[in-house]
């Protein structure tokens, strides 16, 4: 009980700016290579993970958003994107194809049996998360509305200044 309040007083006067890492669960990528979320990085950069599923039309809309933008992003911060389906086993068949049809050139991730959402608390989608260049939580946000991908790319400009 002590170390919880020894924990808690820290966050505390931390002001709640705990920075988490990223919790090691094993997934595979929309090719079928096994990824380690542990070991996620962009080289030093942030990046951005996006967790979607196919049938989620926020999700989608927020991806497409970013997608129009997403070269003058990395070209800007160097800014990677690394989408992560929750679809579960019978619909992971569609996540490539939906990749494919919309041109989206991130890296995308499965989490069939939610096991990396779990991981992280991760409760609705579409939910984004950015990691700083060490490799810290540095923020997360619920929901999409139209140009909420603005407030996404002002928080990466902060941590490249």
């Amino acid at each position: 009980m002590r170390k919880v309040l020894a924990i808690a007083f820290v966050l505390l006067c931390l002001g709640g700016k705990a920075l988490a890492q990223l919790p090691s669960v094993t997934l595979k990528d929309i090719n079928g290579k096994t990824v380690r979320t542990d070991t996620l990085s962009n080289g030093g950069k942030p990046f951005i993970i996006d967790f979607f599923a196919t049938w989620c039309k926020p999700c989608n809309r927020e991806l497409k958003a970013i997608h129009e933008v997403y070269p003058d992003w990395q070209e800007e911060t160097g800014v990677k994107l690394i989408a992560v389906s929750i679809d579960q086993a019978q619909n992971i068949n569609k996540v490539k194809p939906m990749v494919d049809e919309q041109g989206w050139e991130y890296e995308v991730l499965l989490d069939p049996n939610g096991d990396f959402k779990r991981a992280l608390g991760i409760q609705m989608i579409p939910y984004v998360l950015i990691v700083d260049g060490k490799g810290n939580i540095v923020y997360k946000h619920n929901g999409y509305t139209d140009g909420a991908e603005n407030e996404l790319i002002e928080k990466v400009r902060e941590l490249v200044k």
